[in-house]
């Protein structure tokens, strides 16, 4: 018998936090307090006795709603993701949502959402970096980088002249879009580890690292962005290898990182510093009801 229950408590939540981390082993989970902060919607699913899978609702960066079904490979096939995703959907449709998304990370997933009406839509390369003795980069002239820990007051500003700019030109199916406070909490939890580069008192690039309190001798790349007018320049570069520097005097020795189809430039620069491809995942989308 297939059993699904609402994660609510802090034991449900933790309970929740070991299924993802289980079925998502190369990425940070969010900690207890970042899912109760955020308008999660998150689900244990249960065959007999035995925890079998778990799954998720939530709002998506890029508009409608997002859904993850996960299973564990000895309890896939008997029902247990259509059941987690029929009721994710119902979820999301009953939110407001006219369609929803998700990440599939192989063959046999794919033709699962295919079942169900989901098509692809591009899909999100995982790169990856081993973290050694690390070199601090040379700054260019009249280019000064600090930390957010540094100067907290120009968060604001990161997100307005820079970080919204950067979200309206990433090659996604809609648009992102992302609150002031949601990625103040969300994409940026790591103040010492997020830098940015100054001109004069013109805010022009950042890049920087978001902690894994899981696994803290890794960290994935947080936003990396570069004003319009400063493209090409080697900025991004020099920004992101300040991060590595900074992780290599901190106990960091993994850093990984995603970019989209439509992304190559920013896949340049990340093969340039040395990081190697580790995983695909596919996206796919459909309209709801399911």
């Amino acid at each position: 018998m297939i059993e699904l229950r609402l994660a609510e408590t802090d034991d449900e939540l933790e309970l929740w936090r070991s299924m993802r981390t289980a079925l998502v082993p190369n990425e940070r989970t969010a900690s207890v307090a970042e899912l109760r902060a955020g308008e999660n919607f998150l689900l244990l699913a249960y065959r007999g006795a035995e925890l079998a899978g778990s799954g998720s609702a939530s709002k998506s960066d890029t508009g409608g709603g997002a859904v993850f079904p996960r299973v564990l490979p000895e309890h896939r096939r008997r029902g247990i993701g259509t059941a987690l995703l029929r009721r994710l959907a119902s979820h999301a449709a009953a939110c407001g949502y006219d369609e929803v998304g998700s990440l599939v990370d192989d063959e046999g997933s794919l033709a699962f959402a295919e079942r169900f009406g989901f098509d692809e839509t591009g899909r999100q390369i995982e790169q990856v970096r081993a973290v050694a003795d690390e070199p601090w980069p040379a700054v260019p002239d009249a280019i000064e980088v600090i930390s957010v820990a540094e100067r907290p007051e120009l968060l604001p500003r990161l997100y307005h002249e820079l970080a919204l700019q950067a979200f309206e030109d990433m090659p996604t199916p809609r648009k992102v879009e992302i609150t002031l406070e949601r990625w103040e909490s969300e994409w940026l939890n790591w103040p010492e580890a997020t830098f940015f580069a100054l001109a004069g008192d013109e805010i022009v690039g950042m890049a920087g690292l978001l902690r894994d309190d899981d696994q803290p001798d890794r960290a994935e790349n947080a936003l990396t962005a570069v004003r319009r007018d400063r493209r090409g320049k080697g900025l991004a570069r020099v920004l992101k290898e300040t991060a590595i520097a900074w992780a290599s005097r901190h106990g960091i020795r993994e850093i990984y990182t995603w970019t989209q189809t439509g992304n190559e430039d920013m896949r340049a620069v990340n093969e340039r510093l040395g990081y190697v491809t580790r995983d695909i995942s596919i996206s796919v989308r459909r309209r709801l009801p399911l």
